[in-house]
């Protein structure tokens, strides 16, 4: 190569560019672009001088003359094996990104960069990588802005590290909470989830992230994961199929996605899931009828780790799954034999090598926006740590839901001297983090005890007892969590769950957890049938209420858990919230800081009523002879330490406004909720749709007026709607409406 071939010159157009680099490369290249088949912790070993390259990293390289991408270079877990002693850290990230992509440059005859493609589900999953709460904790937020920040934040960690590409779940849709995955969800509702999707596009991509503008430094591309619908899937098991019909997979399971390309996403990743039997990476339909023909998304489609074999089941062998795979629309393989016999499948005719070439295509012009064969190599410095620990407890702060508060019970009253915190999520950080993610330093985040020892009056007196295990029936411990609370004037009970994995867990070839361990009770591989707590933790919860001392009861969890409806106690729930989640709890605890936080998924009463989400279809919904039907709470749902009034709603055309007041005597935040209900449609609605919503801050008295914009391809089909205002779902179902018929030329 000379150099001044056209595709090296970053002046040339980004179509010219590509055209050039694939007219000049070998059918084996080509398919070398599209397998993305090493585990990244395979490619390197620690030594005492840094790292050196290994022999598997020489083989895959040498097998396609170069590499198409490498996943999971920087990937810190049990299931990598990779900690502080074997792994890189902040200081060294860069260098191994460096290490490698210079020997893939130089094994490539045309040197062509690899793509490093990191899981970056609640911020990047490396270690010293500043964690995030989990999506359902973002959920809970209602904050689109809050999380657009936290969301730049991690991808410019991501490129002063060396990753190019974050994969970040956002598209799935928490409709059955037995699924160990709700915790990776937004919530239950599409419009919630749309919102976030857009958030975080343009956080990690930016705002002008067209798919012809290149990516700044600090900016990295995104694969929204996971396209479509697994969130549906039967029982809540990891993975199963989805009975989904077109008109539920259009209306809930494909608005997030639809949000997420309008953003400029600038990748999907297809799911494991099937619909209608068809697995969506085999799904021509899904992949390329709709989201290319009828979106208009010309990005990257990754198919979800070992999805393309999983269709030799349909096929008859792991060569023509690769072949189904392409053709359907799948660029990019995640760990996959499949795609590593492409030319095979070129050469049986089963692929053409034009469908090859626009596969590959996509590729390089991924690594042409990024501007990879101008910077291979990391240049960056890694953005402020404390200004990732200050993103991180913003929003889980704004994510703590104060469920109910029967006699004020918190905050606390200024003599309560003696507080018992209780139970075994209240001196723990390694449960407030959520699946996937890395080992922490020692020393990292704080507990709700800790932070509760910190931030208390000075004098007050803080005693602990762990009282029972998250799991099992033991309750050897209750006796001194009863002393304590009764001897206190207030009980903070914190129970919940975990996600946290340790070297004992035992995985499939994906990283799903196959046998959780003992105190693993939600995260990918750990489905429940039953959405109860531990045993104990409910014989613990009903000594500490009985003792009769106020009591506030915090739920650490990554799906709603089945809670007592106890009058007695006040209940709070913190969704994973990451390792300064403890604060974050203590703080709202305390009354330093407002509970802002509003369910992003209803609570059900037991897994026997599921399913519970509040968009169901609009039918005669009939209780059960033994329970009700409705959640404990509904969807949208939270208190707050003042009271909050809304005025009569206005429409103007398709804006709404409302006046709030805040009729306490604290600073609050209330969500305005806008909901509709269809009444002339042509199939048959649901009962309530969240259309818009927005955040308002208020002084003690104040009153604002909020104006929210509808979407009229929201209301569409329906000619007649009627718009609800309200501060939960529940609320909105028994408020009175006011009905909004399109004239005869809007385009409902």
């Amino acid at each position: 190569m000379t150099g001044t071939e056209p595709y090296r010159d970053p002046t040339a157009p980004l179509d010219a560019r590509v055209h050039d680099l694939l007219s000049r490369m070998t059918l084996r290249e080509k398919v070398g672009q599209l397998n993305q088949r090493m585990y990244g912790w395979d490619a390197y070993r620690r030594t005492p001088g840094g790292f050196e390259l290994t022999d598997a990293l020489y083989a895959e390289t040498e097998r396609f003359a170069g590499l198409g991408a490498l996943y999971g270079l920087q990937r810190a877990d049990a299931w990598s094996g990779v900690d502080f002693d074997n792994g890189p850290g902040a200081e060294d990230g860069a260098a191994l990104a460096e290490l490698v992509q210079r020997h893939v440059v130089a094994t490539s005859r045309l040197g062509i960069p690899a793509l490093f493609v990191e899981e970056v589900p609640h911020g990047p999953m490396a270690l010293d990588g500043t964690v995030l709460p989990v999506n359902l904790a973002v959920g809970a937020t209602w904050d689109p802005e809050l999380y657009e920040r936290a969301a730049a934040h991690a991808a410019a960690e991501l490129r002063a590290r060396g990753g190019h590409v974050a994969l970040v779940s956002a598209l799935d849709i928490a409709r059955d909470p037995r699924w160990g995955r709700t915790e990776e969800c937004f919530g239950e509702d599409p419009q919630l989830a749309a919102r976030l999707t857009e958030a975080l596009v343009r956080g990690m991509q930016g705002s002008g992230s067209g798919s012809g503008e290149l990516f700044a430094p600090d900016k990295a591309p995104v694969v929204l994961k996971h396209f479509a619908g697994q969130g549906a899937t039967v029982g809540g098991r990891n993975s199963a199929e989805s009975e989904l019909g077109l008109r539920e997979l259009h209306e809930i399971h494909l608005p997030a996605a639809r949000a997420g390309v309008r953003a400029g996403a600038a990748a999907l990743m297809s799911a494991y899931n099937e619909v209608d039997g068809m697995p969506c990476s085999g799904n021509r339909a899904l992949l390329t009828g709709l989201l290319r023909d009828d979106w208009g998304f010309d990005g990257l489609v990754m198919a979800d780790g070992l999805a393309v074999d999983r269709l030799a089941r349909i096929t008859g062998d792991k060569v023509s799954a690769g072949a189904l795979a392409l053709n359907s629309g799948v660029d990019l393989s995640l760990w996959d034999e499949g795609f590593t016999h492409l030319e095979e499948a070129v050469e049986r005719g089963l692929v053409s090598e034009k469908s090859l070439d626009a596969a590959v295509a996509r590729v390089l012009r991924l690594k042409f926006r990024l501007g990879l064969f101008e910077r291979p190599y990391t240049t960056g410095e890694l953005p402020s740590r404390e200004a990732g620990r200050s993103l991180s407890t913003d929003l889980a702060r704004a994510s703590v839901t104060l469920l109910s508060n029967p006699d004020g019970i918190l905050p606390p009253a200024p003599h309560a001297s003696r507080i018992a915190v209780i139970g075994p999520q209240a001196a723990t950080v390694a449960h407030q983090l959520g699946d996937y993610t890395a080992p922490q330093r020692p020393g990292t985040g704080s507990s709700v005890l800790d932070a509760l020892r910190r931030l208390a009056p000075p004098g007050t007196d803080i005693r602990h007892a762990r009282g029972c295990a998250l799991t099992g029936g033991d309750v050897s411990g209750i006796p001194e969590a009863i002393a304590a609370a009764a001897s206190s004037d207030l009980a903070v009970l914190v129970l919940g769950g975990s996600s946290a994995r340790t070297p004992e867990t035992e995985f499939d070839a994906n990283g799903a957890a196959l046998a959780a361990t003992d105190e693993m009770t939600c995260g990918e591989g750990a489905d429940l049938a039953g959405l109860e707590l531990g045993k104990a933790q409910y014989a613990l919860l009903d000594a500490v209420v009985a003792t009769g001392t106020p009591t506030a009861v915090v739920l650490i969890q990554g799906r709603p858990h089945v809670v007592p409806d106890t009058a007695a106690a006040a209940l709070l729930t913190a969704w994973y919230p990451g390792p300064w989640g403890g604060e974050a709890i203590a703080e709202v605890l305390l009354g330093l800081a407002e509970p802002t936080g509003r369910l992003p998924v209803s609570v059900p009463r037991s897994a026997a009523q599921l399913p519970v989400y509040y968009n169901h279809k609009d039918t005669e919904y009939g209780g059960y002879v033994d329970e009700s039907a409705e959640p404990l709470y509904s969807f949208g749902h939270g208190l707050s330490y003042t009271t909050f009034a809304y005025g009569t709603p206005r429409l103007t055309g398709l804006d709404v406004e409302v006046d709030v007041i805040n009729t306490g005597e604290r600073y609050g935040r209330s969500v305005v909720q806008v909901y509709l209900r269809r009444l002339l449609t042509p199939t048959w609605p649901r009962t309530l749709e969240l259309c818009a919503f927005e955040g308002v801050d208020l002084a003690p008295g104040e009153r604002r007026t909020v104006r929210l914009s509808l979407d009229a391809d929201r209301l569409a089909p329906s000619r007649t709607v009627e718009i609800r205002v309200a501060a939960s779902a529940r609320e909105a179902l028994g408020v009175r409406g006011q009905s909004l018929t399109a004239p005869e030329d809007t385009p409902l």
